[in-house]
């Protein structure tokens, strides 16, 4: 396990990290065109500087096109090789078009990095339908829709790689973050699903799973009115820098690993769901009375 957490064989930690079952040269960012969306902030700006260092072109995406404009002038590369292109993922209707506007630009897309998405702070009692679907709509049927929309370039070329940045909420729920972590385990199932139907095509997919990482995701959580938390979560300024997640996405890119886990101590839950479900149970309890004393 790459978080340093576990000290285990290399085979278990070869099933852990689940490796493809072949060997393959380590891939080189250089000049390959890499899509990231939600790439205005935290994790998604800083993969736009570390593909950026890395010799790639950048096709740089969210709803904040000022925001987009600042990390192109960071990253420092040269402007013909960071293409800005804002979108909202909630517009469906308009990925086939953003989709053409892309490739219209570089010629190709080599990596698509499924980053936006938005998190939530609630109880499922107080949590309205509208809101439920919202969060669907961001983190799964958006993610969905761009990923068909690029399909048919990626099975043309027999060439494609989709990154998605899932969550450890992706593997296990956690108290407030119901549908959170409903649209991230859909996202698993989703991409498996993926993977098995196109590798002949070799269409590759990475699923990233963070945990606590330093970013301002709970800030920008869901309430139950749907509206921003606007809170800081403890564990989430204690988290892991978003330099050091970015790393360890590009070194699990560069590998083609089908899943990798990114944290400290809260990885250790998808272990004991695995192996001890009955202990987490518990240990989720807990966290729940905790959270209500809060």
């Amino acid at each position: 396990m790459k978080t340093g957490i576990v000290q285990c064989s290399p085979t278990y930690q070869r099933i852990q990290n689940l490796e493809p079952i072949y060997f393959s040269v380590m891939v080189n960012f250089n000049n390959k065109v890499v899509w990231i969306t939600g790439a205005s902030s935290g994790i998604g700006e800083a993969l736009a500087y570390a593909f950026a260092k890395q010799g790639s072109k950048l096709v740089l995406s969210a709803r904040r096109e000022e925001e987009l404009q600042r990390v192109k002038k960071a990253t420092k590369l040269p402007v013909q090789q960071v293409f800005i292109l804002p979108m909202d993922m909630t517009k469906s209707e308009e990925f086939p078009e953003k989709v053409a506007t892309a490739i219209n630009y570089f010629g190709q897309i080599d990596i698509v990095v499924h980053n936006a998405g938005i998190s939530q702070r609630s109880l499922v009692k107080d949590t309205p339908l509208l809101v439920d679907r919202m969060l669907m709509e961001v983190n799964f049927f958006g993610v969905v829709a761009l990923t068909k929309a690029i399909l048919p370039h990626t099975i043309a070329r027999k060439a494609g790689h989709f990154v998605v940045i899932s969550s450890i909420a992706g593997k296990l729920g956690t108290p407030m973050r119901s549908t959170y972590a409903a649209s991230k385990h859909a996202l698993h199932g989703f991409f498996d699903s993926l993977r098995a139907e196109f590798w002949q095509e070799n269409i590759k997919v990475t699923i990233i799973c963070p945990g606590y990482i330093k970013t301002a995701i709970s800030i920008n959580a869901l309430n139950e009115t749907g509206n921003k938390y606007n809170k800081m979560d403890e564990n989430q300024e204690k988290g892991l820098s978003v330099e050091v997640c970015a790393t360890e996405i590009l070194n699990a890119v560069k590998k083609e690993k089908l899943e990798v886990y990114i944290g400290r101590f809260e990885v250790l839950g998808v272990y004991l769901k695995r192996f001890f479900p009955g202990i987490l149970s518990r240990v989720l309890r807990n966290l729940h009375i905790k959270t209500k004393e809060v």
